[in-house]
């Protein structure tokens, strides 16, 4: 620990930080756990869901989301991930007003930790920014002890030309003190969100001592949050700086020391090759990284019908150990993000998939790129949305070309992550966006949980449709030892329409395939063991050879009846 302070600080300066750190972490003690060997396994699926997507009248949403995942989710997903559900001020959340405590319109704390006794709990570490709203910045506007250096002040005439901007919107902006000083502060996503300062001892300090409150609080699972961002330095891009990467060694190394149960997993909005690399070695930052290629790539496959680019992208999925995976989803409470598919697919692809979300009443985020101009940055649609066929009002494809792209991320390595909103099949929110004016606010929903309980008990609803496949498919996933995060991938070649993938461990091997097309196919297993493959898990269908037949986008688990779980 105190080398990585030296990196990030020099000696003098670590010198003074490992003090400090070293009294937050003794002022904290935890049961001990089973250790990394234990992080991860097929049994893992996680739920994404704000504190109040489901509302119940006259009830605390946290626990009414609580009973629903009791009532539902029990034997389905191994943890939930509750969305920020502190006090904030702007971006659903993400503009914390005060990191310790739960919003009381939501709940409590014994309600969360509720919540963490039956799941996983997994907590965001909004670690770049806070609320301008928060007691914290206002402290630094009075020139409080402690809070003096919290943010960014910039000279306004700096050359910031090369910095990488995530949104279309300035880099500073300008907030008056209290002593009458005007300051031009470095405000990454928001005027409301102000960047934190991290060459500040204080800000460090506050930020170790949060994150091991979450823990002390049930966390299992901790999500740092926009984390590329975390270091700035004039004159570079300030996105991925090596002090960023320090931080969040130094965020592991305190977990490793106090709670080596808990997962780590970065949040970073980017290009595959920049997004991977926190992972580190495999041992000293991120256990788990968001597989953002995943989500455009798949949404692009499947409106081409094609799966030969995602097939060829998916042959490289790869991390640094069998104690690191990708994270794997395709929805979240964000949009889309189309920057991962950059060096994947042409611009003029990437403009093709953007035309075609707005003719599904979508909408597209822009970014402001060095050279002034703007480019797509995020598609923002329910992810059921922007797989409709905007040529066919009708489209009788619609919901098994959704479920398709739901199949492949409990295929493929890693641990599968699904949002509300995709599993009880949510359409566009288009009246939440007139209401807020947000294009996020699309696939943020908020539900009444009886009128959803309706529409379930209806066979025949679109949600009724989409919820009960698709929690078949996640119950036979967490029976099969194959899908572990750490067994074996290896991609076949098929047919361009089909995504194939055998996954194998010792204890069993087994072949995924997704048709991405609305064509009906025969696809032959490539002799040698797949002959065995006589039973397709999630239909019950049983095959006396190699020929495998496959419907529009239909999805079929291939395994041998010795290797069924």
């Amino acid at each position: 620990m105190k080398s990585i302070l030296y990196r990030i600080y020099g000696r003098e300066k670590g010198d003074k930080a490992f003090v400090r750190l070293s009294a937050v972490l003794d002022a904290f003690s935890f049961e001990s756990s089973s250790g990394e060997k234990d992080l991860f396994s097929e049994a893992d699926t996680i739920l994404i869901t704000y504190g109040d997507s489901l509302l119940k009248n006259s009830e605390r949403p946290l626990r009414t989301l609580h009973r629903f995942a009791s009532d539902h989710f029990q034997d389905v997903f191994s943890g939930i991930h509750i969305l920020p559900f502190f006090p904030y001020s702007s971006d659903d959340g993400f503009s914390v007003e005060d990191f310790h405590t739960v919003r009381p319109e939501l709940g409590s704390w014994e309600d969360i930790q509720a919540v963490g006794h039956g799941f996983k709990l997994m907590v965001d570490l909004v670690a770049n920014h806070v609320s301008a709203e928060s007691r914290w910045f206002q402290g630094y506007l009075a020139d409080e002890k402690g809070f003096r250096y919290l943010a960014i002040e910039v000279d306004p005439t700096a050359d910031l030309s090369g910095v990488i901007r995530p949104r279309a919107l300035p880099l500073l902006t300008a907030y008056e003190k209290r002593s009458g000083q005007r300051v031009h502060l470095w405000t990454t996503f928001s005027a409301d969100q102000i960047d934190l300062n991290y060459q500040s001892l204080d800000v460090l300090e506050n930020m170790v001592r949060t994150l091991l409150f979450y823990v002390s609080r049930s966390a299992r699972i901790i999500r740092l949050d926009a984390i590329a961002y975390l270091w700035k330095q004039i004159g570079t891009p300030c996105i991925h700086l090596p002090q960023t990467h320090d931080l969040v060694r130094l965020f592991r190394r305190i977990l490793d020391l106090k709670a080596p149960g808990v997962t780590l997993v970065t949040e970073t909005n980017v290009p595959h090759a920049e997004n991977i690399s926190y992972f580190g070695n495999g041992a000293d930052e991120a256990q788990m990284v968001y597989n953002f290629s995943l989500p455009p790539l798949l949404l692009y496959s499947l409106a081409t019908g094609s799966a030969r680019i995602f097939s060829d992208w998916a042959r490289n999925l790869t991390t640094p150990t069998e104690r690191t995976t990708f994270f794997n989803f395709t929805a979240s409470h964000d949009g889309i993000g189309v920057r991962p598919l950059e060096g994947i697919v042409a611009s003029s692809q990437i403009a093709w998939l953007a035309d075609r979300i707005l003719a599904n009443g979508g909408q597209v985020s822009e970014r402001r790129n060095p050279d002034g101009s703007n480019s797509p940055y995020e598609l923002n649609i329910t992810y059921l949305d922007a797989l409709k066929d905007p040529a066919s009002p009708e489209d009788p494809m619609h919901i098994p070309r959704f479920l398709a792209s739901q199949a492949v991320p409990l295929a493929i390595a890693g641990v599968p992550g699904v949002y509300i909103h995709s599993i009880v099949g949510s359409q566009n929110w288009t009246e939440g966006v007139r209401l807020t004016g947000r294009a996020r606010t699309i696939n943020r929903a908020r539900l009444s949980v009886e009128a959803v309980g309706k529409e379930l008990a209806d066979r025949r609803s679109l949600r009724a449709r989409i919820f009960y496949p698709y929690l078949k498919m996640i119950r036979i996933r967490t029976r099969q030892p194959a899908f572990h995060p750490a067994a074996g991938m290896r991609i076949l070649n098929l047919d361009d329409r089909v995504f194939a993938v055998k996954r194998f461990c010792p204890k069993q091997t087994l072949v995924a395939m997704t048709n991405f097309s609305a064509d009906t196919l025969t696809v032959t297993l490539p002799a040698e063991k797949e002959t065995d493959f006589v039973c397709d898990l999630i239909s019950g269908k049983r095959f006396g050879g190699v020929s495998i037949p496959l419907a529009a986008y239909q999805t079929a688990w291939l395994i041998s009846d010795s290797s069924i779980h």
